[in-house]
């Protein structure tokens, strides 16, 4: 029988809500899977990842975390990212940007290489995607075929675009994140798993994660409005199942995770929002 390392990827974990949820998750099925992903720019207060709640995700089995824009948002990043191993921020900030862009793990007696993008349509200015990947993917594949990449974008045109540039070089998986939106488009591409967006793992009836009050305020009004991460008694849990041949790299399976889950704790105000 072909052996087969699953992994599994959980889309932007947002505030105490998503982390609880995801954390919940995890102690009822961590023991279904190889290695464990998940995008943690908005796991506190829905801003940014405090080091107590990036310890708590790790100490709950989750293997890497990627993130992106918002990572910078808790300022106490700046002590933390390099000393954080599990941990991987966007490769295309400037050279000398603080923490790593992709990282290397052991999943029994194989490696994968997880790597995290930051899309440029509609997003700030950062370095080319396609330059990097282009230019880094054969010595990463020297050290390993699996190559898992985490695409942080807005715009879905461009998602797929380097979703399937990707796939000509020999990635094993892509997901995108960012909207929020889990999308229904997960596929084979060439040998690569492929989805335009995850989703979220928040609360159900926010807007994106977020409360609905204070964002509906800042969309009728114009006026900045302080964002709140929503609370609920039943969370969204979005995420995706890959399965991957570690031998050659080639993704032979990807199932879309869409569940709504009652909350076991789900009250009282965020904790460790930091500055």
């Amino acid at each position: 029988m072909q052996e087969l390392i699953k992994i599994l990827f959980f889309g932007d974990v947002v505030g105490k809500i998503g982390r609880n949820t995801v954390i919940n998750y995890l102690a009822n099925n961590k023991s279904n899977y190889d290695f464990v992903i998940l995008n943690g720019e908005n796991a506190s207060h829905g801003f940014g990842l405090t080091l107590k709640n990036y310890n708590a995700l790790i100490n709950s089995g989750v293997n890497c975390i990627t993130s992106s824009n918002h990572i910078w948002d808790k300022k106490e990043i700046f002590t933390y990212i390099d000393t954080a191993d599990k941990l991987v921020r966007p490769l295309n900030y400037p050279d000398g940007t603080k923490g790593c862009g992709y990282r290397f793990f052991d999943v029994g007696n194989h490696k994968i290489c997880v790597i995290n993008f930051l899309g440029r349509v509609f997003m700030s200015p950062t370095e080319s995607q396609w330059t990097l990947i282009k230019n880094n993917i054969e010595n990463l594949k020297q050290v390993t075929p699996i190559i898992f990449v985490d695409f942080h974008a807005e715009a879905t045109a461009e998602k797929i675009c380097f979703g399937k540039f990707c796939s000509s070089l020999g990635v094993s998986a892509f997901v995108g994140t960012h909207t929020h939106v889990q999308t229904a488009d997960e596929k084979i591409i060439n040998n690569m798993a492929y989805i335009t967006d995850v989703g979220f793992c928040g609360a159900d009836n926010g807007v994106i994660g977020m409360d609905y009050n204070t964002s509906l305020l800042r969309m009728t009004t114009c006026v900045p409005e302080r964002y709140e991460v929503a609370t609920d008694n039943v969370a969204i849990l979005n995420a995706v199942e890959i399965s991957i041949n570690p031998n050659d790299g080639k993704a032979v399976d990807i199932k879309r995770i869409n569940k709504k889950i009652e909350c076991i704790e789900n009250s009282g105000t965020e904790e460790d929002f930091g500055h």
